[in-house]
């Protein structure tokens, strides 16, 4: 992964741990707790997303 996109991801987690953080009514002491959160709904969307975007695999003739 190229520095611009580690940045990207990093601040799409940053993003979503605050959001999560604010629903949870802005508790103090969870921040691992909502970051941890944050990367894995972020690296599971991105998964997700590669999948749904993929090329169709194709089977060779035997």
């Amino acid at each position: 992964m190229d520095q611009t996109s580690e940045t990207d991801l990093q601040d799409r987690i940053r993003a979503r741990a605050h959001q999560l953080w604010e629903q949870a009514g802005r508790p103090d002491g969870r921040e691992d707790e909502f970051w941890f959160q944050a990367e894995r709904d972020i690296r599971e969307t991105d998964e997700l997303h590669d999948k749904a975007t993929a090329p169709p695999e194709t089977i060779l003739p035997g």
